[in-house]
């Protein structure tokens, strides 16, 4: 009985390995395609320590914290303390502590970085929505929850990269700093 079954179930996965292969063709990139300019200036939104790359517009912490409350706290919770994701503000003085706490304003040297991944990869269900305006203004929310910034603070491609993050000094590297 079991070796009468056996040429139906390798027909069936064969035909199952066939519907995944076209499945995953039609997601695969083409490679080996040209590319146009404009297709890899969309992608190409990385925004290095030195904020080179920056986009214009700007906001402030006042302007952000309603984008934050209405795109963020529901993961990030009410100014940041964290809930379902990670707090973004507190945790300062705890990195040598036995139960550090890394945070926006606790652990990350640049504020650059910070810009570069809310614009890339928040709201995490909806990364890449957010306009550059509300990316600087929730940006400066988090810097202002962390006393980084004041609440009029514009953020913008000139002033971001001049913000001297608490922990920029915490790391090692092995060439020198931007």
């Amino acid at each position: 009985m079991f070796t009468s079954r056996r040429p139906a179930a390798v027909a069936l996965l064969a035909l199952a390995g066939c519907v995944s292969e076209a499945a995953w063709a039609e997601k695969t990139p083409a490679l080996g395609e040209p590319v146009e300019s404009a297709e890899i200036a969309r992608w190409d939104i990385s925004i290095p320590p030195s904020g080179e790359g920056l986009p214009k517009g700007g906001g402030t912490a006042r302007q952000g914290a309603p984008i934050y409350q209405a795109k963020c706290q529901s993961c990030h919770g009410e100014k940041g303390a964290g809930e379902l994701a990670d707090a973004l503000a507190g945790g300062m003085g705890t990195l040598a502590s036995r139960a550090p706490v890394r945070t926006v304003g606790s652990y990350w040297p640049y504020a650059t970085t910070l810009f570069d991944y809310v614009r890339r990869a928040m709201p995490l269900t909806n990364p890449l929505s957010l306009t550059d305006d509300e990316v600087y203004a929730v940006s400066a929310y988090i810097l202002y929850l962390n006393g980084i910034i004041g609440e009029d603070a514009a953020m913008n491609a000139q002033t971001l990269p001049r913000i001297k993050m608490p922990n920029r000094e915490g790391f090692i590297y092995e060439w020198p700093p931007p």
